[in-house]
């Protein structure tokens, strides 16, 4: 039977208050009275639901509250809101799957409830917010737009979209954003006394007198690479085999990275090859395209599968790779050489003499 649109004032909001809490802690430098900004954010979002006409008679907030610095079900309770305290969230998908259920529970134990607000962003809500939909309810999505994943917010469309941020008052927003300012230039900062605290120490012992007298000096050091490009028996756990630049003939003409996106990506991608290699104790040369883009939308999860895409697309005519085809069993597939000579590359990874 097809169901009927949905009419009716009344709302269901289901809270993801660890994404939420947590997102402000490691966005903005970990600030102080945290839970405080989320309850400010629940309670905010209640008022603009009550201005667009929506009731909110049901409302839900999940996380391991036990693990939180303080407890904020006191005050969600004045708000109105039921605490689901799902333990174990450090198992993948714990809150996902109890905030899902119960989703799923009130659409068909309360026919009443016309629209649902998923204060989330992960992309693992969007087969729930589909059915939703196909049932003929409206589906909001509030969330930090840094942490909606960019899958989540195409298929609800912008206009479904509530950013957080419009749910805080400004002069808040300016405080996290200068607190988060300021400890960023401050990490900066003490990185850039360390390194050069490094350098003086290695400036240092490459000053003092050679002991000729050592004889292990002079042998080859344990781990390094023979001919042939096999690493020698006994090499430490690890170690990542020194790299010979590739071949350019078949990349693009090398262009600088200039967005931000690009070279997140191309990082995240050269990490990988290393944890490859540190696994495997060999060189490798290449990376299956089909795997890494499935790692690579855990790490850009505010892009759209597009728009990861794309991405690569970008590295790929800026030089930076490019993507074979490989003849496989029962299927071919596709996978990501890097150009070690191009500039972003170097800075990211120099090869090694």
């Amino acid at each position: 039977m097809t169901p009927k649109p949905a009419t009716s004032s009344y709302a269901a909001v289901f809270i993801d208050f660890e994404n939420v809490y947590y997102f402000l802690k490691n966005h903005f430098q970990d600030p102080p009275e945290l839970n405080d900004y989320v309850l400010d954010i629940i309670r905010k979002l209640r008022e603009e639901l009550s201005a667009k006409g929506l009731d909110s008679l049901i409302s839900y907030a999940y996380a391991d509250f036990e693990r939180l610095a303080t407890a904020p079900q006191g005050a969600l309770y004045l708000m109105g809101v039921s605490t689901r305290n799902v333990l174990g969230t450090d198992h993948k998908n714990a809150a996902d799957m109890q905030l899902c259920i119960d989703a799923l529970e009130v659409m068909y134990t309360r026919p009443d409830i016309g629209t649902f607000v998923l204060v989330a962003g992960d992309r693992d809500y969007i087969p729930v917010l589909q059915h939703l939909r196909r049932q003929a309810r409206q589906v909001l999505v509030a969330g930090f737009r840094e942490s909606v994943s960019g899958d989540l917010l195409q298929n609800i469309g912008a206009e479904q979209f509530i950013d957080a941020r419009d749910l805080m008052a400004p002069e808040r927003i300016a405080q996290l954003e200068k607190r988060r300012t300021d400890r960023l230039r401050s990490q900066e900062e003490n990185s850039r006394l360390r390194e050069q605290a490094g350098t003086a120490s290695a400036a240092q012992r490459a000053s003092a007198p050679a002991a000729d007298a050592d004889p292990a000096a002079k042998s080859p050091a344990a781990g390094a690479e023979q001919p042939g490009g096999a690493p020698r028996p006994g090499s430490p756990a690890g170690a990542r085999p020194s790299r010979l630049p590739e071949e350019v003939a078949d990349f693009m003409p090398s262009r600088r990275l200039t967005g931000d996106t690009e070279q997140r990506t191309l990082a995240f991608m050269l990490g990988e090859f290393q944890n490859l290699e540190a696994k495997q104790q060999r060189r490798v040369r290449e990376l299956w395209l089909g795997p890494f883009m499935r790692l690579l939308a855990d790490e850009l999860t505010e892009l759209s599968d597009y728009e990861r895409r794309d991405q690569l697309n970008k590295l790929r005519d800026d030089g930076a790779i490019r993507i074979e085809k490989r003849e496989g069993e029962p299927h071919p597939f596709s996978v990501i050489v890097v150009n070690y000579n191009h500039p972003n590359v170097q800075e990211l990874q120099p090869a090694e003499e």
